[in-house]
């Protein structure tokens, strides 16, 4: 299985933890909210990985900024779902966006290292 059907498999398997604890606890909005937090997130590693992949055996002035950049993609993730946050609060648990983001994210880059092989 190719680096993105894994890292796709292990994020989709970390938001649909988030997903059903979210419908369990808020209901339909409540998963809604934790679904559009971790898309953003698994689309946020997945750029930042395909970034750095080709860069892994570059010089290191290359590798540092290909790792920099990916930072970047993830900082820039982090700004919309704050804005995502502030844009649907009156209709989207907060809490439910944020956690579903987090779960994601921090899946994903614990397990980041397994993908850049």
């Amino acid at each position: 299985m190719s680096w993105t059907g894994r890292m796709a498999l292990l994020g989709g398997a970390a938001e649909l933890v988030v997903a059903a604890l979210a419908l369990l606890s808020a209901g339909t909005l409540g998963l809604a909210a934790a679904l559009a937090g971790g898309g953003i997130a698994a689309a946020a590693q997945v750029a930042a990985v395909a970034l750095l992949r080709p860069g892994m055996k570059a010089p290191q002035a290359e590798f540092v900024r290909r790792w920099a950049s990916g930072i970047a993609i993830r900082g820039v993730a982090a700004l919309v779902v704050v804005v995502l946050v502030f844009a649907t609060k009156a209709v989207l648990p907060p809490l439910w966006t944020v956690l579903g983001f987090f779960a994601v994210l921090l899946t994903l880059l614990y397990a980041e290292t397994r993908f850049l092989e």
